[in-house]
C-alpha cells in the first residue's frame, strides 16, 4: 500500500502540474494562438526528454542501490521541484514553470524503474504479475485524475500551486513507509534484483553510443533488442 500510494500520488502530481501550467499559460498569459501552441509543445517536450536521456541510467541506479532509500530521495526532491513550480505559477514566470516541468520529467524517469523493480522484493513469485498490473492501472488512473483536476484549477493558479506542493509532501510521507526488503542475506546484494555475490557482480557500463549500435545491429538482423 505505501508503494502504491507513493507512485499514485507521483503520477497524479506529474499530470496535475504539467496540465495546470499549460492551461494557465495558454488561457491567462498568452493571447496569441501561435505562442500557445509553441508553449504547449515545449512543455510536453521538456517533460518527455529526460525519459530519452536518463532511462538507462535510472534503471542501472535502481538495480545498484537500495530502492527504498532511492524512493525517499526522489520524493524529497519532488517537494523542492514543486516549490519551484509553485513559485513560477504565483509569479507568472514562464522559465521557472518550464524548469519545473523538465525536472518533474527527470523525477518520473528515475522513479519509474523503481516502482516495478521493487515488487519482487516484497511479493511472492505468483503475486508479481498482479502487483505490476495494479501499479500500472494506478498510474493511468492517477494521470487521468490529475488531468481532470488541472482543468478545474486552471482558473485558480494559487490553489493549483498549493495543491501540487501538498501532494508532493503526501507522496514523500507515503514513500517513507515503503519497507526495506524482507530478506538481507549476508554476502549477497540486497539492494538490487540480482542475487549474485558482491565479489562477482559488476554494474553494467552504459554508453548511449554502444546501446544505440547494439540496437541497430539487432534491428538489422531482424531481432528485437533492449538496452
Amino acid at each position: 500500500m505505501p508503494l502504491f500510494a507513493t507512485q499514485f500520488l507521483g503520477a497524479f502530481n506529474d499530470s496535475l502540474f504539467k496540465q495546470a501550467v499549460v492551461l494557465f499559460v495558454t488561457y491567462q498569459l498568452y493571447s496569441n494562438p501561435a505562442k500557445e501552441f509553441q508553449f504547449s509543445a515545449i512543455a510536453q517536450g521538456l517533460f518527455i526528454l529526460p525519459f530519452f536521456l536518463f532511462s538507462a541510467l535510472s534503471g542501472q541506479l535502481a538495480d545498484d542501490h537500495d530502492k527504498s532509500r532511492l524512493i525517499r530521495i526522489i520524493k524529497l526532491a519532488e517537494i523542492g521541484i514543486m516549490i519551484l513550480g509553485g513559485a513560477g505559477i504565483m509569479l507568472a514566470n514562464i522559465p521557472l514553470m518550464l524548469a519545473a516541468v523538465g525536472l518533474m520529467g527527470v523525477h518520473s524517469t528515475f522513479f519509474g524503474p523503481i516502482k516495478y523493480a521493487i515488487l519482487p522484493q516484497h511479493l511472492r513469485k505468483d503475486e508479481v504479475l498482479g502487483g505490476t498490473g495494479l501499479v500500472e492501472a494506478g498510474t493511468y488512473i492517477a494521470i487521468l485524475g490529475g488531468t481532470i483536476l488541472a482543468g478545474m484549477l486552471a482558473t485558480a493558479p494559487p490553489v493549483a500551486a498549493v495543491a501540487t506542493i501538498g501532494i508532493a509532501a503526501l507522496g514523500y510521507l507515503a514513500g517513507r513507509q515503503v519497507p526495506l526488503p524482507r530478506q538481507r542475506r549476508s554476502g549477497f546484494r540486497s539492494t538490487g534484483t540480482s542475487s549474485m555475490p558482491r565479489s562477482s557482480w559488476s554494474a553494467p557500463r552504459f554508453t548511449f553510443a554502444g546501446c544505440f549500435s547494439r540496437f541497430c545491429r539487432s534491428a538489422s538482423s531482424g531481432r528485437s533488442a533492449l538496452c
